[in-house]
């Protein structure tokens, strides 16, 4: 497939181009400016900024998907949705946040008394841009939410996924790699079945 990804350059963005360029997919990661450190052979990398459709529509047409890895702060799901819609691209598929799992009914992680205060307002922001994915009628959209540590790790393809509630192991520890991340969400990819729903992946 010839997939779009916006936050090429982070941390969960160079994990995922890796997954997809392994799996011979063709990759245009999408940048404000041109980066700094060299990517993955096999990008190619245009300029457009996600938060303005005018700039980013004519990028991403003609790619069967686009994948969002941007922060939420720094995001504006209505410009994004827009965009896509507007350039024809029939899918969206956005690295989410664990803020917003459920940890019981009606209760999300972030509103959770230890819940870190330095990540609450990036959390809260995908929170929102959830709720927006929700609303949309015409998108085929799908959000993958990590479990509640998310760092670099070991790409073990030994995982379980869930849905809308935050997956802890035996010993009670909610976590996953951002490589394991990457192969649920290029499974997603390539084999949908979460048309138009969130869900979650953890060990």
């Amino acid at each position: 497939m010839k997939v779009a990804l916006i936050g090429v350059t982070g941390r969960v963005g160079s994990r995922l181009a890796a997954e997809l360029l392994a799996r011979g997919h063709s990759v245009t990661g999408i940048a404000r400016t041109l980066p700094k450190e060299q990517l993955r052979p096999g990008i190619t990398v245009s300029l457009a900024d996600a938060t303005k459709p005018s700039t980013l529509v004519h990028v991403i047409a003609g790619h069967d998907a686009v994948i969002s890895a941007s922060r939420f702060q720094t995001s504006d799901a209505d410009a994004l949705i827009a965009a896509v819609n507007q350039a024809g691209v029939k899918r969206l598929l956005v690295v989410g946040g664990a803020g917003s799992l459920e940890v019981a009914p009606g209760k999300p992680l972030v509103q959770t008394a230890d819940f870190p205060d330095l990540y609450k307002s990036e959390a809260l922001a995908g929170v929102r841009f959830l709720g927006r994915l929700r609303n949309e009628k015409d998108l085929d959209w799908t959000f993958l939410s990590p479990s509640a540590e998310f760092a670099p790790g070991t790409r073990t393809e030994k995982f379980r996924t869930g849905g809308d509630e935050l997956l802890v192991d035996a010993n009670g520890k909610s976590w996953i790699s951002m490589e394991d991340f990457a192969i649920a969400l290029v499974d997603e990819l390539e084999h949908p079945k979460h048309s138009r729903q969130r869900f979650t992946v953890g060990y």
